[in-house]
């Protein structure tokens, strides 16, 4: 894994198809620095933070998290600094904290449709140990709106209406004119691959009205407002 630049101080990693590893943000702050996503599991997050370190920066004080997704959260037990979360996010969490990670109790889950097909056979993917699954609730947690002051640049996250998860947040780096979407820009994978275009013409407009040049999704290259605004337009059209 390696860390690619966007700007002197916003970064990237790739995503990954085999387990569903998603895109992670790296915020470079004078007074401290921040992690966008949490990865899929602790050796998802490690890798990450082997790539900080092969570049010679400090370890991510802060974790900022996009939605409840588990390719998005497993990893938050690992994380050394303080994760923060939506309200909604936690409150995903922490029902799925109290699940059973075992065979049988997961083809229970698919059976009963809790879970979807694609997240059950990535999380297999990635754990061939199911019981090395933990989930966890963050350590802070917002509703609305919170800025966090890296120092010499912030970072914003807004809880946004999004077509893909309830919970979903952007983040927001202004200065450096970039802003992380995770999967807000996608089909509700929980409900039957539903695309609610109502929420996707809120977000649109959200997006539009943020002031950025780079936008960094979760499971693809980063990509510029203009082109994310004509995949927004494009998916409303179908």
């Amino acid at each position: 894994m390696e860390l690619r630049r966007i700007t002197d101080r916003v970064f990237y990693t790739m995503f990954s198809k085999e387990s569903d590893r998603p895109t992670l943000g790296y915020i470079n702050g004078e007074k401290r620095s921040l992690m966008v996503d949490a990865g899929n599991s602790k050796n998802h997050l490690e890798s990450f933070n082997d790539a900080v370190n092969n570049e010679g920066f400090r370890k991510p004080g802060i974790i900022a998290i996009t939605h409840w997704h588990w390719d998005h959260t497993f990893g938050m037990h690992a994380a050394d600094g303080v994760t923060i979360a939506h309200q909604k996010t936690n409150a995903k969490l922490a029902e799925m904290a109290m699940w059973e990670w075992t065979d049988s109790e997961m083809k229970k889950r698919l059976a009963e449709k809790v879970e979807i097909e694609f997240a059950d056979t990535c999380i297999r993917n990635e754990y061939p140990l199911l019981s090395e699954i933990r989930v966890v609730t963050s350590d802070l947690s917002f509703s609305g709106f919170m800025e966090i002051d890296l120092g010499g640049i912030t970072a914003q996250l807004h809880h946004v209406a999004s077509p893909h998860s309830e919970d979903s947040v952007c983040v927001l780096v202004p200065q450096e004119r970039v802003l992380f979407i995770g999967d807000a820009v996608g089909l509700d994978y929980y409900n039957n691959c539903y695309l609610d275009k109502d929420k996707l013409r809120s977000l649109l407009t959200t997006i539009e009205g943020f002031d950025f040049d780079t936008c960094v999704v979760g499971h693809a290259e980063p990509v510029s407002k203009q082109k994310i605004v004509e995949v927004m337009h494009s998916l409303l059209e179908r």
